[in-house]
């Protein structure tokens, strides 16, 4: 199977409020070479609810690092994750964050 194309057109670059550099590899293409290794590593064995496992394993850190951007700031932290304030309290209450 031919490997998809996770390229981002440079005017879908979203620069995070934070930071004024563009991170040097998209996060599509941080993401598929990190499953296509997963994968890889599996070997002959067949993965099992590999979107959940993937979601988890996304949410937690990105959780963690957005909180620590916006300094705890959790109405600026939802902003940015563009996401209900409420539904961040939940999800740090969740990963006991």
């Amino acid at each position: 199977m031919k490997p998809a194309d996770v390229s981002v057109p440079a005017d879908q670059h979203v620069t995070p409020p934070w930071d004024t550099q563009y991170p040097a590899q998209p996060l599509a293409q941080c993401v598929a070479a990190t499953v296509r290794r997963y994968l890889d590593e599996l070997g002959d064995s067949e993965p099992t609810n590999l979107h959940q496992l993937l979601l988890e394993q996304v949410e937690k850190p990105l959780l963690a690092v957005v909180m620590e951007k916006a300094r705890g700031n959790r109405c600026r932290a939802a902003e940015v994750l563009g996401i209900n304030r409420n539904t961040l309290r939940k999800k740090l209450q969740q990963y006991g964050l």
